[in-house]
Order: structure tokens, then sequence, then C-alpha cells
């Protein structure tokens, strides 16, 4: 395969490939006994990255081995491009849940353009970073990633005997403390926008729109991420977790509920989430709140729109697929619908080629798609960025997994601004639609204060 420099962007300093010089990327990796993840993460403006699973993988990296980015409307296409290019040739001499991988995601919109408080966010950008640290079920493994097997062997050693030195836990300590907040939204816009969005609904064209909202919360000092993401891991043990943080910008993180799409080899599993209630403050008011959301016509519609589209969009991809049973997900401040959907591909297709038919889903976006996209441009007051977009990872066999980046956050010197948002659909109230999605907010939110 040719891998010349015009099919790829490298970067990462020191380690960055001259224009002409195409030579493949190789990784060594080794067991490591257990170290604190958030200890690796303080670090100073090097690129980091968090992923965590609810079925325990945990994988923090550091650095920049290479990187691919993109924008406009064929960004899947050409980060996949990029990457197969990266990727290709690539020597790993460690188990396979240790072998490299690419970190990132996409924005909301395929226009996006960088700016406050999304400097350093291209529409799409992924990154193999030099070092990774991999716990699972599997042990904890350390790999290094280098343009040369000797560069990456002495990479793999340098951090070894680093590591050593580093806890094997560390204090998430406490939250900075918010001294004040600021919406993009009052009630009254958010009002009017729901407002525009049921006459859309009414007038036959638009079926169900996600609108969101933004919250910035100035803080007392600068917010500790890792250690942020450590406390959202204590409350909400079932949700994913994830952190990106690039050379210049913000921290862009979250503990999302909703899986996006998991791949290995042909078999895919993705879910519809969408309808929430808050939790009860005793186990009956619970099932009460609960009962509320199943038996709720409104809420049912709302996802069973989200299961529909699901559907329809890995169909053409699937040659099998299966609709679970619809069940109650509970969390630490909020209650959702949740239905389980899994699928046996066709072919051979690569994780991006799914996560690109399934965004947005309509837990996100809206249907029909393209009219909702429009609703929510013309509406929202703010840049979505790479909120409520694919985050996740992929690797050279284009496996991978991706969440929905909602329940999230952008962190900027001593800033964080929050998002959320909520479905619209026919029957909806403005007043319920805004106190929903001020729940959503609660939890970062909760561990700022």
């Amino acid at each position: 395969m040719d891998r010349s420099s015009g099919e790829r962007r490298l970067a990462g300093g020191m380690d960055s490939l001259p224009a002409d010089e195409t030579t493949a990327l190789a990784s060594h990796s080794r067991e490591l006994e257990d170290v604190s993840f958030g200890a690796i993460l303080d670090a100073d403006s090097e690129s980091r990255v968090l992923w965590a699973t609810p079925d325990g993988l945990e994988v923090v990296g550091r650095g920049i081995a290479a990187r691919v980015t993109a924008s406009g409307p064929d960004r899947f296409d050409r980060i996949r491009s990029k990457a197969d290019a990266t990727f290709g040739g690539l020597e790993h001499d460690g188990p396979r849940v240790a072998r490299p991988r690419a970190f990132g995601g996409f924005a909301f919109h395929d226009g996006h353009e960088p700016s406050p408080p999304w400097s350093g966010f291209d529409a799409a950008s992924f990154v193999i970073p030099r070092i990774l640290v991999v716990r699972s079920d599997d042990g904890t493994w350390l790999t290094a990633v280098g343009s040369r097997d000797e560069e990456a062997a002495d990479r793999l050693a340098r951090w070894d005997d680093r590591l050593a030195d580093f806890p094997a836990m560390q204090p998430s300590g406490t939250g900075p403390g918010v001294t004040s907040t600021r919406r993009t939204t009052s009630p009254e816009d958010w009002t009017s926008q729901v407002e525009t969005a049921l006459e859309r609904i009414d007038g036959g064209d638009l079926t169900k729109v996600v609108l969101a909202q933004s919250l910035s919360a100035a803080l007392e000092s600068s917010v500790d991420v890792p250690g942020t993401l450590e406390r959202l891991r204590r409350r909400y043990p079932n949700c994913y977790r994830f952190l990106i943080g690039n050379e210049v910008g913000g921290t862009f993180f979250g503990a999302p509920p909703e899986r996006l799409v998991s791949k290995r080899g042909n078999r895919i599993e993705t879910e519809a989430l969408a309808g929430s209630v808050p939790r009860g403050e005793t186990p009956d008011e619970d099932d009460a709140h609960a009962a509320r959301m199943t038996d709720s016509e409104k809420v049912q519609h709302e996802h069973g729109l989200v299961v529909e589209a699901i559907r329809n969009q890995l169909e053409p991809l699937a040659r099998e697929l299966t609709v679970g049973d619809q069940t109650v997900r509970r969390l630490a401040t909020i209650q959702h619908l949740q239905t389980p959907i899994s699928a046996t591909l066709g072919g051979d297709s690569h994780v991006l080629e799914i996560v690109e038919a399934l965004h947005p889903t309509p837990a996100v976006g809206g249907v029909p798609p393209a009219t909702a996209w429009e609703t929510i441009h013309d509406t929202e007051t703010f840049e979505r960025g790479w909120y409520a977009a694919p985050i996740g990872w992929f690797d050279d066999a284009g496996d991978g997994e991706f969440a929905v980046g909602i329940r999230s956050g952008i962190a900027t010197d001593e800033t964080v601004t929050l998002f959320a948002g909520n479905g619209i659909v026919a029957d909806s109230d403005p007043r319920d639609e805004w106190e929903e999605v001020q729940l959503k907010f609660r939890p970062i939110l909760d561990e700022l204060r």
C-alpha cells in the first residue's frame, strides 16, 4: 500500500516524519503492575485521551504518533482511508487488547470550524497515541508506538521506568467550585424554539427534533478533568467515560450513557436510548416515575422513532438484525427507556461505515434527519461542536467502539461549558422539556460544585 505523506497527516513533535519519509509505524508492549490512570493523564499540554466502557475496558494515551483529520461531507470516508494508510504495515508484538488504536471523534455538523470553546477540534480528528496503557480482564499493559521499531522499543523502556514511580491509585479530589453559571438559551428563547419546532411538526415536515442548550460554569479554580471523571465513574459505573485533550484548546470530556456502536468482526451492538424521567427519593417514587415513562404515549412514540430509525439505517448493512426487549435504564439522577439492537454484518465493513450510517440517531438529531438538522441549525443559539456526536476508537482491523458524546462538557481555563438536549415531538410542552434538559446538566455540574 502506498503510504506517502500526501495520504496522511502525521504529528507529534520529534516523532513527526519528514515529508518524503514513508516509514511504517511500529509498536511494542509489556505487562505492568497496576498504575493510576489519573497520574498518567496529569500531564503538560501534550495530547491525551481516556476511554472507558461499562464492561471494564479502560485506556489512556499520551502524545501523538500519528494524527488523521478531515472535514466536509466525506469526512468519514477520508478518515477511514487516511487511517488505513497510517495503520498499513503496523508491526505490534503484544496481545490484541494492547494494540494501537486511533482515538477521537467527529463534530455534530460536517461544516464545523474550530472556534472557542472548540479551538483545536476539527470536524473529524483521530490520534494514535505514542503511549497507551490498557486495563482489562487481561491485565494492565503498556504499549509504545513509534515511526521505527527502535524508537518504539526505546520509548517503551523509558515509560516502563517512568511508570514505576507512579502511584497505583490517585485521589479523585473534589470539585473546583462553581462561582456562576451562564446559559446560552433563556426560558423565553427556549419556549420560542420549541414552538418553532412544533409548528414544523404540525406542518408535516418534521416528526421529531432534538433541541439542545449549553451552560457555561465559571469555576473557582481550574478543573481536574481526570479527577472529575473518576468521581463520575463512582456515581455512574454503567456509563462510558471519555477525555480528549489537544495540545491547544480545551479538553472535551463526559460520561455518556449511550453506546452508538460496538463492532467486533462482523458483529455489531447498538441501542436506542430515548425518553427520560428523574429518579425518585424512594424505591416507590422511582418505580412511579419509571411507570409514568413506560406508560406515556409521547415517550413511547419518541422512543419508537429512534428504534425504527436505527433499524432502517442498519438493515442495508446487516445479514441478521435483532431488536431486544425494552427496559428501563436507571442512572444516579435520571432514568431512560432502552432497547438493545444487535446485528451480523453482511459484508466486510469498517466501524466508521456503521458510525456514519447511524449518526445522528434520532436520539440526538431527529426525524427526518435532513429537516431535523435544518431545524437545529435555524433555532439553536450555540455551536454544538463535538457535543452529541460520535466519540470513540477504531483499530487496524476496522473494529472499534463509539459512544454518543452527550452528558459532556468542554473545559477551558477556569470555565466548563456543558451541553444537554431533549427530543421534541408533537405533544411536547416547552416547560416540561426545559425541566428535563436541566436534569441532564446535573451529572457533570454536580461534580464541579
